[in-house]
């Protein structure tokens, strides 16, 4: 089997299983770090998984690294990509956080508690001390027996963890009642069977609660993982696709043997299993497990299909584009399961806490003890409050906190179309100042039309200018490029292939026409920004004039001099002027950003009066028009900067010129209707080209945020005050043991609160 990997070929991810608290985190992951050839590893408790990222030609394998992890005491496995293992029902029942446990736990250590709440009623009752050994014994030695084996490989280790908190407690609890029922047989109300039983009942009940909960942090991975369909319908390669096909002759084949270009049928009703373009039918599609989406799409020819989408009343035959690994589908769930991985910069600082947490603990336990039997003159009750010390302190609350809320708040942002892929995103969403937009594909439909010719020289006609600009943008993917293919074939005419072509990077595109009336000329397709130095510039900017008043984006037909490829030589032969339409939604967006109190600006290629236009209409009051694309980080990095103070900054994008902006911005947002370059700069990927999103994940954000620091406040206050408290005595190790349990269950707890999130626009 293979390592499960990332886009890094040296990164790998390994199951880590046994790990019980955060000291069990920060042993791991320092021994990971000891091995020469890994460069970085992170470990999550939540996750219960490792990434581990090795140093070029390192020549380390994953069998050492997997033999280490297990020497320090614990298990490790090559973690399946997007594997979703269904346990047996008997081993989920008695395995080691199972409920059979917990029940056979309880059901042992009834009797030994239970005479405590009925003296309350004047009924005075206990079992015999040999009754009391006999029920406590298999619940210390037999259900308790994993914090004994942990313990022990962690004390080996010289590093301490929760099980050997509870395994020293318990221990000392068994210990002196065995002693006091020897030294004194008949007093058994000096026995303290019951505290030790019930102390591994209740860190047993809450590991079960953590599992359950766990559980339920990881839906949104378990419910995109379920989108899978197992087996594909692939036509016969002979077959002819038409509407008089009677497409029965397929082969019913397991999802990993479909290849790109194969031809898949899928029926009303089936999820799509593949990306890809339908070939034939139309029907409507669900995507809102994986777009967030809740209407179904109309889908009909030529448009693309999500694998993992659910087909709704056509037949359809996709062509497939991506399978596997290289699917939408699969993208997601690795940004998703990526995000939950990761660490927050702030768990940084739990984990270096943790580290000294156990031995400290340890040592006031000790210095408790000491202290209660040199004041008291009682060894009993100094073992017990020593005992209560050690009960209390488990640090699993902490080791929980940070990446409970992480999993939690990702998923349900994945839920509805965000997909959060870096943590520190959470901790800056919460300062963030500003947001800055790209106009074209973010605000904007990105699908503009064709809307005039305006030719500067009487030499051409307007046909052979559209034939010559749709020509230079045969194989773009630029909206502009594409509203000129559809403009000529909408008029029945065909783009000229022109040899030389080439892309000029946030100008625009060149090359010479194979034929036509410009045949052999060099020509270039420019933005009017690009042409700032050119001596025809004014010239431009006049004609145009019209076109930006309209809030039209405008493009320049130039003729370079054949001598020189400098810009002031160019000539320009005509403008064409394209207008694209406003999202539906886009004056929401803005005005849920102000009412969060951000300021949204905008960054557009466009001329001023053409931006300011568009500003005007959703709300927008700060704008940057007439940029270049190389310009957007720098506008990104002054607005970090303004006034003199820090300002946080949001930059939203969707092209492959708005990556560097993407990346230089706090927090990155790029829309997934744009392209993979844009997508890979940002740390959040918006599933659908809704503005109204950016909002959306802002407050998903800052909500995911609060519950990290709520958490953390919790874990840290719980063991402030109940430390001292069982310190002097105001805590039975029993009651430390059930609120060391209440305690994990009620940060996890908190962080699933998070579920409940709905986006105000949905």
């Amino acid at each position: 089997m293979r390592p499960q990997k990332d886009t890094n070929p040296e990164l790998f991810t390994l199951d880590i299983g046994g790990m019980t608290c955060a000291s069990c985190v920060g042993r791991v992951e320092k021994a990971l770090d000891k091995i020469p050839g890994v460069e970085a590893a992170s470990v999550n408790l939540a996750t219960e998984q490792a990434k581990i990222r090795l140093k070029a030609d390192s020549g380390v394998k994953i069998d050492e690294i997997i033999a280490l992890v297990q020497k320090t005491g614990y298990s490790a496995k090559i973690s399946s990509p997007h594997a979703t293992p269904e346990l047996a029902p008997s081993r989920l029942f008695w395995g080691a956080d199972g409920l059979g446990r917990v029940i056979l736990g309880f059901a042992l250590s009834a009797p030994l508690f239970l005479p405590m709440f009925l003296m309350p009623f004047g009924i005075h009752w206990s079992l015999s001390p040999q009754w009391q050994l006999l029920l406590a014994t298999p619940v210390q030695f037999f259900l308790g027996w994993r914090f004994y084996k942990a313990g022990f490989k962690s004390l080996m280790a010289g590093v301490g963890n929760m099980d050997l908190l509870v395994a020293l407690g318990t221990s000392a609890a068994y210990g002196l009642s065995v002693y006091q029922m020897i030294a004194s047989p008949h007093a058994s109300h000096e026995l303290y069977f019951e505290g030790s039983a019930v102390i591994i009942c209740m860190v047993i009940l809450g590991k079960w609660l953590e599992a359950r909960a766990k559980q339920q942090t990881s839906e949104a991975i378990r419910a995109l993982q379920k989108l899978w369909p197992e087996h594909a319908k692939v036509i016969e390669r002979n077959i002819v696709i038409s509407e008089n096909s009677a497409l029965d002759q397929y082969r019913d084949l397991p999802l990993d043997q479909v290849f790109p270009n194969d031809r898949v049928l899928v029926l009303p009703g089936e999820r799509i299993p593949v990306d890809g373009v339908i070939l034939l039918g139309k029907s409507h599609v669900d995507e809102s497990l994986l777009t967030g989406e809740s209407d179904p799409v109309k889908k009909h020819i030529d448009e693309k299909v999500i694998g993992g989408s659910l087909n709704g009343e056509g037949l359809l035959v996709i062509q497939a584009q991506a399978v596997g690994v290289e699917s939408v589908l699969s993208k997601i769930i690795s940004m998703v399961e990526d995000a939950q991985t990761q660490k927050a910069p702030i768990q940084k600082l739990v984990d270096q806490v943790s580290a000294i947490f156990v031995p400290s603990v340890i040592v006031i336990a000790l210095i408790t003890g000491l202290a209660n039997w040199f004041y008291l003159d009682s060894a009993s009750i100094a073992i017990l409050r020593a005992v209560s010390v050690l009960v209390i302190a488990c640090p699993c609350a902490l080791g929980l906190a940070t990446p409970a809320a992480i999993m939690a708040g990702t998923g349900v942002a994945a839920r509805y179309g965000i997909l959060i892929k870096d943590p520190q995103v959470l901790e800056l969403a919460h300062r963030l100042n500003v947001v800055a937009f790209d106009k074209t594909g973010t605000l904007t439909i990105g699908k503009p039309r064709l809307l005039e010719i305006i030719p500067l020289s009487s030499a051409y006609a307007n046909d052979d200018i559209l034939e010559t600009a749709a020509g230079l943008q045969l194989g773009s993917e630029h909206p502009l490029a594409k509203a000129l293919l559809d403009a000529t074939k909408q008029k029945g005419l065909s783009p000229i292939t022109p040899a030389d072509s080439k892309a000029m990077p946030g100008i625009g595109i060149s090359g010479k026409p194979s034929s036509g009336a410009f045949i052999g000329q060099s020509l270039s397709l420019q933005s009017i920004a690009s042409l700032k130095g050119n001596g025809h510039h004014t010239v431009i900017l006049e004609k145009a004039q019209a076109c930006f008043d309209a809030g039209q984006t405008v493009s320049v037909l130039m003729a370079n001099e054949s001598s020189t490829s400098a810009q002031a030589l160019s000539t320009p032969i005509a403008i064409l002027a394209f207008g694209d339409e406003l999202k539906d939604n886009a004056k929401e967006a803005i005005s849920s950003l102000h009412h969060l109190g951000i300021c949204a600006v905008m960054l557009s290629g466009d001329n001023i009066a053409a931006a300011n236009r568009v500003a005007k209409t959703i709300g927008i009051k700060e704008v940057f028009a007439q940029i270049m694309p190389s310009d957007k980080a720098e506008i990104i990095r002054k607005l970090q900067l303004q006034d003199g103070a820090r300002q946080y900054v949001a930059m939203v994008g969707d092209g492959v010129n708005d990556a560097p902006a993407l990346a230089t911005a706090d927090v990155g947002m790029a829309m997934s209707t744009g392209t993979d370059v844009a997508m890979q700069a940002a740390g959040i990927t918006l599933m659908r080209g809704d503005p109204n999103l950016v909002a959306n994940a802002i407050d998903i954000s800052k909500r995911t945020w609060k519950k990290i620091q709520q958490n953390l406040f919790w874990a840290f206050i719980f063991n402030a005050t109940g430390i001292p408290l069982a310190a002097l005595g105001y805590l039975s190790p029993m009651l430390a043991g059930s609120a060391m349990a209440l305690s994990s269950f009620c940060v996890l707890s908190n962080a699933l609160l998070l579920k409940r999130w709905r986006p105000a626009q949905q």
